[in-house]
C-alpha cells in the first residue's frame, strides 16, 4: 500500500485519509476498509483551538486540557479512551467512528455491510441502540459527537458549513451510510457558541477508557438546555422529549433506566 503526504486540499483525491489513524489502522488491518493508498493530511487539515474555532486536526488530548473548551467537550475528551489514543486521535476523526458492533466488526453481512438482516436485532445485543434500532440497531460511540451536538456545535468542510447534526443520518434500505459526507469530503473545523454551563456523564463497562454504554451530554445556553446522548442509536442521539419513547430490544432495556439516571444528574449539575 503506497503512503502519500498531502501538502494542500487539492491532493486529497483519491486514496484513504489517515489523520491519527486510531480508527482507520484497525479497520484495514480487519480487513474492513480497503484501499491502494493512504493519504496523510495532518498537513493540510487546522488544527488548534482559537477561541471558538476548533480544527479538526486537534487531538483529545489538546482538547481535555484547554480551558477555552466548554467541560462537557472536556470531559467527553477525558473519557473516550486511553492517554496514548487520546494523544493521537483527533478531533475529525473521532466524529467519524465506525460502530462497535461485534456482527459488524466481525464482517458479518448486516444491513451496514450491505446485507438485508440486523443480527443484533435477534443476536446479541446488551450494548446496543435503545432509539431508531428497527433497521439497524448499532450504537454509535462517539462521546464527542454527543458533546458537540448538545453545544449546538457548527461544521465546516471542505464543502459546506452545516449545524454537526446534519454530519449524520440514520442508515436506511436505499442508503446505508451513517453519515452524509460526501466522497472526497473532509471536515475541517468545529465552531461553538457560547453555553453558560455543560457537562457529560458517562456509564461504561470498565471506570476508565471504554465505549460508552450510555453517555448524556447536556449545555445550558439562553435559558434553554441541549441533550444529547452516545451509545444508545446509530448515530448521536438529541434527545426531543422523553426517555419513555425509546425502544429498547429484550436484552438492554437497563440502558433506558441508564439514561433517565444520567439525565437526571446531567439537569442537576447544570443547576447546581
Amino acid at each position: 500500500m503506497e503512503l502519500r503526504r498531502a501538502s494542500s486540499l487539492d491532493e486529497l483525491d483519491g486514496g484513504l485519509l489517515l489523520s491519527g489513524g486510531t480508527e482507520l489502522v484497525p479497520l484495514l488491518r480487519n480487513g474492513l476498509v480497503q484501499g491502494d493508498s493512504l493519504v496523510d493530511i495532518r498537513g493540510v487539515v487546522p488544527r488548534g483551538i482559537d477561541g471558538p474555532r476548533i480544527g479538526a486536526g486537534a487531538t483529545l488530548a489538546e482538547l481535555e486540557c484547554d480551558p477555552q473548551v466548554p467541560d462537557a467537550l472536556r470531559e467527553a475528551c477525558r473519557l473516550a479512551a486511553s492517554p496514548q489514543l487520546r494523544n493521537m486521535g483527533t478531533l475529525g476523526g473521532n466524529l467519524l467512528q465506525s460502530t462497535r458492533c461485534w456482527y459488524w466488526r466481525l464482517n458479518w453481512p448486516c444491513r451496514l455491510h450491505g446485507g438485508d438482516e440486523c443480527f443484533a436485532q435477534e443476536g446479541e445485543h446488551r450494548e446496543h441502540a435503545i432509539f431508531a434500532n428497527d433497521f439497524c440497531a448499532s450504537a454509535h460511540p462517539s462521546d464527542v459527537a454527543a458533546a458537540l451536538l448538545a453545544l449546538d456545535a457548527t461544521l465546516r468542510t471542505t464543502r459546506r458549513t452545516v449545524p454537526l447534526a446534519e454530519l449524520y443520518r440514520l442508515p436506511t434500505e436505499d442508503d446505508r451510510s451513517t453519515t452524509t459526507l460526501e466522497p472526497g469530503e473532509l471536515i475541517l473545523e468545529v465552531e461553538l457558541p457560547e453555553v453558560e454551563r455543560s457537562v457529560y456523564l458517562k456509564a461504561m463497562e470498565r471506570k476508565r477508557w471504554s465505549f460508552p454504554i450510555v453517555g448524556v451530554a447536556a449545555a445550558r445556553a439562553g435559558g434553554t438546555t441541549r441533550i444529547a446522548l452516545a451509545g444508545v442509536a446509530p448515530v448521536p442521539w438529541l434527545l426531543d422529549g422523553s426517555l419513555d419513547t425509546a425502544t429498547p430490544l429484550p436484552r438492554n432495556a437497563y440502558k433506558v433506566e441508564v439514561a433517565k439516571a444520567l439525565v437526571r444528574r446531567a439537569q442537576d449539575a447544570l443547576a447546581a
